[in-house]
């Protein structure tokens, strides 16, 4: 590591739900904000261009799905991004402008293939302006899997900065054990875990990585309200009678030892501003290093297949 300390920033906010500018105009605004305090890493929440769906079906049921949940789903296709594409481009100058890192939480539209999958994904813009690397999630969450496809091995993504090495997973594929183990042996340091779960169960799994990794975690959710979901959608009826905040945020930052360095956010938008002492990590590693002197490599393997995955492969 370059540095001792870094400061970094963690937005909590929401896009207009479908609406790509929105987002990309809330990440410039609060992407500033944070760098006029100092931050020099900025984190957005999970798939915040162009939003979390929370809520609703798009006319989903098992054994059947209807036209108008089509449009709605296509709606949501036309507003995700490219990786890399005329969004990361954006970002990129963005980030070059300001001297930052910045790690968001979006939606990937598939280029490669057959441009009908989309993903859950995180993209890295470094201070340089440079596209640094994505994480597609690996596994989404029960009704999200007809939205998202899969990620593969090839985007566990840790890269070294000058303030240690970063990279993360995203919301309950932090429950995966052997993922989080993965990036444990690249010997992640700070460690990103955008997430959509607002309850107090996600603050003892933030807690628990910190405190297993040995290293800093920034937790990142969106606060949303049903002011934020455009009232044309065909499902709209799927929210109107729930509570008017559908997401009360709980964005967080931990220390390597577990113990919060930035409290839990909630029923706000806001940004958090911390500053991380870097040398906590190799204190914290004193008694504990899950994947050095606290393995037991001649009993525990894993083996990582970090390979891109290909339908069709030309030989």
């Amino acid at each position: 590591m370059e540095y001792s300390t870094v400061k970094v920033a963690v937005v909590q906010a929401a896009p207009v739900l479908f609406n790509k500018q929105s987002a990309m105009d809330k990440i410039a605004s609060a992407s500033r904000e944070a760098a006029e305090q100092g931050a020099k890493l900025i984190v957005f929440p999970e798939v915040f261009v162009p939003g979390y769906p929370r809520g609703l079906s798009f006319g989903a049921r098992v054994g059947s799905r209807t036209t108008d949940g089509r449009k709605d789903w296509e709606r949501y296709w036309a507003s995700a991004i490219e990786i890399p594409g005329a969004e990361t481009q954006l970002l990129g100058e963005l980030a070059k402008e300001l001297g930052v890192y910045l790690v968001i939480g979006v939606v990937e539209r598939d280029q490669e293939f057959s441009r009908g999958t989309l993903y859950n994904a995180i993209v890295y813009i470094g201070p340089d302006g440079e596209l640094l690397g994505k994480h597609r999630k690996l596994v989404p969450t029960g009704s999200e899997r007809l939205l998202w496809g899969q990620g593969d091995g090839s985007t566990l993504t840790v890269m070294e900065t000058p303030f240690g090495r970063i990279g993360g997973l995203i919301c309950w594929e932090n429950y995966m054990p052997l993922a989080r183990t993965a990036l444990y042996a690249q010997g992640i340091d700070i460690y990103i875990a955008p997430t959509a779960d607002a309850r107090d169960t996600w603050q003892s799994t933030i807690r628990h990585i910190a405190c297993e990794g040995r290293c800093f975690v920034i937790s990142c959710n969106q606060f949303a309200t049903k002011a934020s979901y455009p009232d044309d959608l065909a499902y709209y009826e799927d929210i109107k009678n729930d509570p008017d905040i559908l997401s009360s945020g709980g964005s967080a930052i931990v220390g390597p030892l577990g113990e919060y360095v930035a409290q839990p956010l909630m029923n706000q938008e806001g940004i958090l501003i911390a500053t991380l002492d870097l040398r906590q990590i190799a204190q914290s590693r004193f008694d504990f290093d899950a994947v050095g002197h606290y393995s037991r490599p001649d009993i525990f393997q894993l083996t990582v297949n970090d390979k891109k995955q290909r339908i069709v492969k030309n030989v």
